[in-house]
């Protein structure tokens, strides 16, 4: 999709149209999440820091991010991409593989798929998309990059692309070798700096590398890696059913933490809004992991493997507290993550009422009966947030004078904001109230 988020802000709110807009956090430490090609045109990119964007572009529009909403345009989309094939492998909200290998005698060619795909999601959802043609995801998805519009010159509409842009069998290379090195997927800034040492700029001047060159310097998998995919080899499958591997949450806070208390209170929350998305997709999970980010930004982490697999809040916060009591937060504590991996088929996906397959009975009484007591509290929890919202009941430390504190998907996702839509020019701030979370 082009520009999603903000496309579908300006979708929601048509007076932005034609602006710089920016979706993510708008407060000091937040970032961008989406921008529209009017921001663009200002140098502003997604992950950038939002005081820089502004100082970019002092007139640019904040909207603060509506996961819900992004999620719901999402749903309508992949339903246009399964009716022209179920091989639909998505990888995000606004992106997805097909493979149309099967669907060519009823639909066309490869390139006619694409603009009927275009054209359909445009007439279905009001946004528009690029698509790439190739004969493998990697180029597909570089194909796509390519048949995307470019911004202009600051304050000028962006140019409009190709729409779908196709890499033929046979034309891999003259694609693939001239574009920039750090299109290649795995191509970050360690190993951008690696590749310097060789004067390596472009995805050919790597492949003409000898393969032991390249592995001396990037280790023998990753260095295969990007050398067969600068050769234009890639034989992984369109993957219509992804395994998620982990489920987890993180937040980035105003200003830094220090106090342990306040920091329990936080891995609380998180670990509610963990096992609440565990539970939603019938899973359960045995590693729990803290993601600490400090003051000057180094980041740890720490994890514990369970016997047993938990999907209850109460076992989930358990686990995370405990690991984040072995962390000094006296540096300050920038941003806090919960996260659960290792995971299989929760008790409620077998629809019934006893350990699932990725839960180990345990041997005396007290704590199995301790144990089959918190999945069915959190399914009691699940049946009042269904009926009465998801702030109607949880951990009784997130009672605030004004209701409970809980946090969900998309909740400050970007980073803290002011909570409103902010539009900001020389002299003048305009506020007005906005439904989504800052």
């Amino acid at each position: 999709m082009d520009a999603f988020y903000a496309a579908v802000e300006v979708l929601a709110d048509p007076s932005l149209a034609g602006k710089p807009v920016i979706v993510g956090g708008a407060g000091a430490r937040g970032v961008v999440a989406s921008c529209s090609y009017e921001a663009r045109s200002f140098g502003i990119r997604s992950a950038m820091p939002s005081v820089q964007a502004r100082r970019l572009c002092p007139q640019a529009v904040f909207v603060p991010g509506r996961h819900e909403l992004y999620q719901e345009h999402s749903r309508r989309i992949h339903a246009v991409f399964e009716a022209f094939t179920p091989l639909v492998e998505g990888i995000a909200l606004d992106e997805a593989f097909l493979d149309v290998t099967g669907a060519r005698r009823l639909w066309g060619s490869g390139p006619e798929i694409g603009r009927a795909v275009r054209r359909r999601v445009r007439d279905e959802t009001g946004l528009w998309c690029s698509v790439g043609v190739a004969p493998s995801k990697f180029l597909a998805k570089l194909a796509s990059e390519a048949a995307k519009p470019r911004a202009g010159p600051p304050g000028s509409p962006p140019a409009p692309g190709l729409g779908v842009k196709e890499v033929a069998p046979g034309e891999e290379l003259a694609f693939l070798h001239p574009l920039p090195v750090g299109a290649l997927w795995g191509v970050g800034p360690a190993t951008r700096k690696r590749l310097d040492r060789f004067g390596i700029r472009t995805v050919g001047e790597l492949a003409a590398l000898p393969l032991a060159t390249v592995t001396g310097s990037l280790g023998v998998a990753h260095g295969r890696h990007l050398h067969a995919l600068a050769w234009a080899r890639d034989d992984r499958p369109v993957e219509p059913e992804r395994a998620v591997k982990s489920v987890g949450h993180e937040e980035t806070y105003a200003a830094d933490h220090h106090d342990p208390a306040t920091l329990r209170q936080e891995a609380v929350r998180l670990s509610d809004a963990v096992a609440n998305r565990l539970r939603e997709a019938g899973l359960a999970g045995r590693t729990v992991t803290v993601k600490v980010r400090f003051a000057d930004f180094q980041t740890i982490t720490r994890s514990r493997t369970a016997p047993a697999a938990v999907h209850a809040g109460a076992a989930v916060a358990r686990m995370a507290t405990e690991l984040l009591a072995t962390v000094d937060p006296s540096p300050g504590v920038r941003l806090l993550g919960v996260s659960v991996s290792n995971l299989g088929p929760g008790p409620r996906s077998e629809g019934r009422s006893g350990p699932g397959p990725t839960e180990q009975l345990q041997f005396g009484a007290g704590a199995g009966q301790e144990r089959d007591r918190e999945p069915a509290v959190a399914k009691a929890v699940d049946e009042v947030r269904r009926r009465f919202g998801d702030a109607a009941v949880g951990p009784a430390t997130l009672l605030r004078a004004d209701g409970l504190a809980v946090k969900r998907r998309g909740d400050q996702q970007w980073g803290p904001g002011e909570g409103q839509r902010v539009v900001e020019r020389p002299g003048l701030c305009e506020d007005s109230p906005s439904s989504g979370p800052g």
